[in-house]
């Protein structure tokens, strides 16, 4: 009588996907990003009930104020060190897989493709589109902090410096400057808050949370599955066992579930008191 082997569970492979440096400056995103919209939104709809309770629990509309100048001096820091970085790397250390390639966040006509096969996918009309290290909604998101810093952020500035900047330009534009970053910021919150955590988070392959941006490591079924084509060439090149990564350590994941729970939490509050307030004003 044979006995019965017992069935070995197949070894879970784990890959780098994001350097620590990432993360961090992931992590100053969110929270900035988080601040910037707590404290801006009260300023865009002083009028509405709960910018005013909010306002007298934290010390008055001057303590926003304070607290968002903050928040957007702090992402500007970091947003710069990013920049900087990516220009070193790619004009001294000549990376310039950083500017056009599979490794480069700067669109490609692939991904004008790939939106294009997936919309025919989704119609059941083709073939699901095969993705490389970025899909196109990772261009979209990355590059719409750049609009972001640049519309929002010189529109803020503009503000916050006025005598500066009214030395070279009229005061009228100051007043557009005012509009403008209101409706943008508006924008920006009503993009990260449902695009954006649907593309991350929310998709059928991420539900109920994408915990990579927090620990840095993937498996390399979810590899295979979100990006084929970056597996495929890595695979040909011999490159796989350079990105071999532990397991994440159970804190780690358990501290990226809390973080983006909270982030989750605050981000559909907020977009709800943003619809809400938006409605009134018409």
């Amino acid at each position: 009588m044979t006995t019965p082997t017992a069935t070995q569970t197949p070894e879970v492979r784990y890959y780098h996907r994001f350097t620590l440096g990432q993360r961090y400056l992931h992590g100053i995103i969110i929270i900035t990003f988080l601040g910037l919209a707590l404290t801006g939104l009260p300023l865009r709809f002083s009028g509405a009930a709960w910018s005013v309770a909010l306002a007298r629990a934290v010390g008055g509309f001057g303590a926003i104020i304070f607290f968002h100048k903050l928040n957007a001096l702090i992402m500007t820091v970091a947003f710069a060190a990013h920049v900087i970085n990516i220009l070193y790397r790619a004009i001294v250390r000549k990376q310039w897989g950083l500017l056009w390639g599979p490794d480069s966040l700067v669109p490609s006509l692939k991904d004008f493709k790939d939106l294009f096969a997936h919309l025919r996918w989704f119609l059941w009309l083709g073939k699901k589109p095969q993705f490389e290290r970025y899909a196109y909604w990772d261009r979209v998101d990355y590059w719409a902090v750049f609009w972001g810093m640049g519309i929002i952020g010189f529109s803020g500035y503009a503000m916050w410096f006025a005598p500066f900047f009214a030395r070279f330009m009229p005061g009228s534009w100051l007043n557009i400057a005012l509009l403008i970053h209101g409706e943008e910021a508006l924008l920006a919150v009503s993009f990260i808050f449902t695009i954006h955590y649907f593309n991350t988070h929310l998709r059928p392959q991420n539900f109920p949370m994408d915990l990579t941006i927090f620990t840095g490591r993937q498996t390399e079924q979810e590899w295979i599955e979100k990006h084929p084509e970056e597996y495929a060439r890595l695979k040909s090149e011999g490159k796989l066992e350079e990105l071999r990564a532990k397991q994440p350590e159970r804190w780690l994941n358990n501290f990226g579930r809390v973080v983006g729970t909270i982030a989750f939490l605050l981000g559909f509050a907020m977009l709800y008191l943003t619809v809400v307030s938006f409605i009134k004003e018409f």
